[in-house]
């Protein structure tokens, strides 16, 4: 005889493929590459910038739109109502659509003839990854329960630094032998396949799959889901959040210039060539980037079990640290000395991912938790992604008279060192009350 619960997993597919630790993490293993795509695509094009520019003649503020705004604009513009689509709707579908259509435009990136055609392109990608993290953070969080959600959301925010990693090194060296066109399409078309692989061999979970008492809840449909008024009140209810989605559009200000800006920096101040400077970034914020936001995770965990504030207390004070190595970053003359002392600060700067993301959903309840992701990183893409860059490119475009090739310099120095200090006073203003403030949500969701 068929019970709700068992009706409900067999239509998710499941069957119960979630009690295997193998098979959750297969599932995390596949959305994680998934997001190592989306940030080849999304970030290859930094690398790529000082020969798109030279082409198109281009200003630094046109950099700064390409990489930022009108990514940005329509990333966060169409990540939330996919992102309340997927609190309805099956959302290894929609991760499986969003990475086949970015990857598409990644292609047709390389095709573009003009700086207008190029932008456009970007666009599309823009719109085909805001499906990939809100679906696939509701997915995690039903598969891993709370006490694992910080080590399995900052193992999945790794597609960030792995990302990055070979983005600048396939970016570098394919646009020395081949050009910056082939670059854009050689990464762009095996997601493609991926998209295909993702769709068949990952079945959907069933929401709060993970959640206190293993009891899953029945399948929510789009009427039944909280409007996103309710969802913005919900959270903004909680001091903790508020402090929490400052920190990290801050904090990502500096994440985002680094980002897209670095390799400029590198090339215009210490005169390196894309393979050389692929190797290189790909080294420090790849490998260095990737275990500082796997560790992250980990110890937010391991030590919020003593003090809950911790999730929110550890980036606060990476961030602290990582200031007086970015002052040096900008301000030492030499390229070696540069690259070394980069190497901490880019290592620690996504630190924050994991634990943000298991705060937020701490405080969600299960059906606003792909909306809250949503939520947050509307903030983090509209600060970080979408005004940073281009305020770099404005400041540097306006410096360039005075400072000529050290504008970047300064403008980086202003943007980056000021988003990160700022940061981690917020976080540090976060954990203040985040105790309460989670007594609070499981009130909530007890009685929801």
């Amino acid at each position: 005889m068929s019970t709700p619960l068992s009706d409900a997993r067999q239509s998710c597919g499941s069957a119960g493929r979630y009690d295997s630790p193998r098979y959750r993490g297969y599932v995390l293993a596949m959305l994680t590459l998934t997001y190592v795509f989306n940030f080849v695509d999304r970030q290859i094009i930094a690398i790529l910038q000082d020969p798109i520019k030279l082409e198109f003649g281009l200003s630094d503020t046109q950099l700064g739109l390409l990489n930022g705004l009108a990514f940005a604009a329509f990333y966060v513009g169409f990540g939330l109502p996919i992102a309340r689509w997927a609190d309805a709707g099956v959302r290894r579908n929609i991760v499986a659509l969003a990475l086949g259509v970015w990857s598409l435009m990644t292609v047709f990136c390389g095709m573009a003839q003009s700086y207008t055609q190029l932008l456009l392109a970007r666009i599309g990608v823009g719109i085909g990854e805001a499906g990939c993290s809100p679906p696939a953070h509701s997915m995690i969080s039903d598969i891993f329960p709370p006490a694992q959600r910080a080590t399995a959301l900052g193992t999945y925010s790794l597609g960030v630094n792995v990302g990055i990693l070979i983005g600048f090194v396939a970016g570098g060296w394919l646009n020395e032998v081949y050009g910056w066109r082939v670059a854009l399409m050689a990464v762009g078309a095996p997601g493609l396949l991926l998209a295909v692989w993702l769709r068949w061999t990952v079945h959907e979970p069933q929401r709060g799959f993970s959640d206190a008492g293993n009891q899953p809840a029945s399948q929510t449909t789009t009427e039944e889901l909280a409007p996103l008024a309710q969802v913005f009140r919900q959270l903004w209810s909680y001091k903790s959040a508020r402090w929490l989605v400052f920190a990290c559009g801050l904090t990502s200000v500096g994440g985002y210039g680094l980002a897209n800006w670095m390799p400029s920096f590198l090339i215009r101040s210490h005169a390196m060539g894309t393979a050389e400077l692929g190797v290189w970034l790909a080294l420090i914020a790849g490998v260095g980037g990737g275990l500082g936001t796997f560790f992250g995770g980990y110890l937010a965990d391991l030590l919020s079990r003593r003090d809950p504030r911790w999730v929110l207390w550890l980036p606060g004070l990476t961030l602290s640290v990582a200031f007086p190595f970015l002052l040096l970053t900008f301000l030492l003359p030499e390229k070696l000395p540069t690259l070394l002392i980069y190497i901490f600060p880019a290592s620690v700067i996504s630190v924050y991912l994991g634990p943000s993301l298991a705060t937020i959903h701490r405080l969600a309840p299960n059906r606003m938790r792909a909306m809250a992701s949503a939520l947050l990183f509307l903030v983090i893409n509209i600060i970080g992604l979408g005004i940073g860059p281009v305020a770099i490119g404005v400041l540097s475009d306006m410096l360039q008279p005075i400072l000529q090739a050290q504008a970047l310099r300064m403008s980086l120095l202003v943007m980056v060192c000021g988003g990160v200090v700022s940061g981690a006073l917020c976080f540090f203003f976060a954990a203040k009350h985040l105790i309460s403030d989670q007594i609070r949500a499981n009130s909530y969701a007890q009685g929801d």
